[in-house]
């Protein structure tokens, strides 16, 4: 590894979708070789690499920086796009694609917030590509802008640590940079979204199928991390959690969480009684997360060969109750249990920021509930209480409410290889892409 640039080769390899992003690149273009590399006026040096032609470069390694077009990118702060170096006018005569062995090339500049350049995403092929075009092109300009908000969050996230003086500043400023990165997280995020989406109505052979499928799960999965971000900065640093109340028959909402669980995890029998004869005065998105969290927390932490069970009942009071079998939760654990980043630690592989019983806690105390958890070698239970009519009350700390009637449910050191063109049939240059951005729900 270059240890010059050690530092943004972490910052880069730390990135978890820069993988996916180059795989997908060379998919939808056709090219073999895709990489994230910082350039400066001196050095070109590669920080990630999709290699599908053997060209030899990893992640460290290194490239005489004047033999690159990537410099001319850099002091011309613009794209360069080449679909045929033998027919481009600009390009037939520069030494770099002779010396490289490439036809095809396209290089877009990474640009961080403060207006600093940082490198480019780049990609060349020994045969000619269709590059110049608005998908591939807005593609490219989408991805370097995902890649600069993740090193300017990466590095923002560095400077609040390094000026943190004592606990309590490491507390405040954290929550606070967590409630900015989530509302920044958004536009990127729906344009992956919404990019994602178009790709998968696009003809893609079965591999790309597959990335672009884990992509979708991954923008799946990064907004549902933001909305629990959102949720644990709403309750510390703002008004509170914000329901919307109405007389509703919470049985749907409940069916509804089970159906998108179960297919997320098929080989689980989650045992279900209902008996719930009467409407709830609640709101039914935030009664659907929190019961959505504590079901999946079961699910997760649960033993894989033991159903989960979950009973809801409406007598008194609406109970919810989800118990499942497996190790007890330690002692020391169930004291900080619906607090904050707190973890369990079952799995190594498995993910998560620790805010899902908190924020149903939260959800619970908005409703004017409680969760109560019961942990033993027989079993862990969680039951959430709360009344069938409970309105909020002006003095209640951390809820604000509207109401609502009712409604229906509904990589110098280094010699490249020269590239020589070769048949390829495991991908093929796509039609032009149209990139939309669009909201997630």
């Amino acid at each position: 590894m270059n240890s010059d640039f050690a530092a943004d080769i972490d910052a880069v390899d730390n990135i978890e979708a820069v993988p996916a992003i180059l795989n997908v690149v060379c998919r939808v273009t056709g090219m073999g070789f895709a990489a994230v590399a910082r350039v400066t006026e001196n050095r070109w040096v590669c920080l990630a690499v999709n290699d599908e032609i053997d060209f030899g470069l990893k992640p460290g390694g290194e490239l005489p920086v004047e033999t690159t077009i990537c410099r001319e990118v850099r002091q011309n702060r613009e794209a360069v796009v080449i679909d045929h170096v033998a027919e481009d006018g600009a390009y037939c005569r520069h030494p770099t694609p002779k010396m490289y062995g490439f036809q095809s090339y396209i290089s877009m500049p990474i640009f961080l917030k403060d207006g600093g350049f940082f490198g480019t995403l780049c990609a060349i092929d020994p045969k000619p590509a269709k590059l110049k075009n608005p998908g591939v092109i807005g593609m490219f300009k989408l991805f370097a802008e995902l890649i600069a908000f993740h090193l300017d969050a990466g590095q923002r996230l560095a400077t609040a640590k390094a000026s943190l003086l004592d606990a309590r500043t490491t507390a405040e400023l954290r929550e606070q940079f967590i409630a900015v990165l989530g509302h920044d997280l958004r536009d990127p995020l729906a344009s992956v979204g919404a990019g994602t989406a178009l790709l998968q109505r696009t003809p893609l052979d079965e591999k790309a199928r597959s990335i672009v499928a884990m992509m979708d799960k991954s923008v799946a999965r990064m907004s549902a991390l933001i909305n629990d971000v959102l949720d644990f900065a709403r309750g510390r640093l703002g008004p509170g959690l914000t329901l919307t109340r109405a007389m509703t028959p919470l049985e749907p909402v409940l069916k509804q969480v089970i159906a998108e669980l179960q297919t997320i995890h098929p080989r689980r029998i989650i045992e279900v009684e209902f008996d719930l004869t009467r409407p709830v005065v609640a709101d039914r998105v935030r009664i659907g997360q929190l019961f959505s969290n504590l079901l999946g927390n079961a699910l997760t932490y649960g033993a894989e060969n033991a159903p989960v069970r979950v009973k809801a009942a409406t007598g008194g009071r609406f109970e919810l109750m989800v118990s499942n079998k497996g190790p007890p939760i330690p002692a020391a654990v169930m004291g900080r249990l619906f607090h904050p980043f707190t973890r369990g630690e079952v799995r190594p592989d498995q993910k998560g920021l620790g805010l899902g019983l908190y924020i149903a806690s939260e959800i619970a105390r908005a409703h004017g509930g409680k969760i109560h958890a019961e942990s033993s070698v027989e079993e862990t239970r969680f039951t959430f209480s709360m009344p069938l009519d409970h309105g909020a009350r002006s003095d209640e700390p951390g809820t604000s409410t509207t109401t609502t009637p009712d409604l229906p449910d509904k990589g110098y050191g280094f010699r490249p290889r020269v590239l020589r063109p070769r048949l390829r049939n495991d991908y093929t240059c796509w039609p032009p892409l149209m990139w939309i951005s669009a909201p997630l729900t």
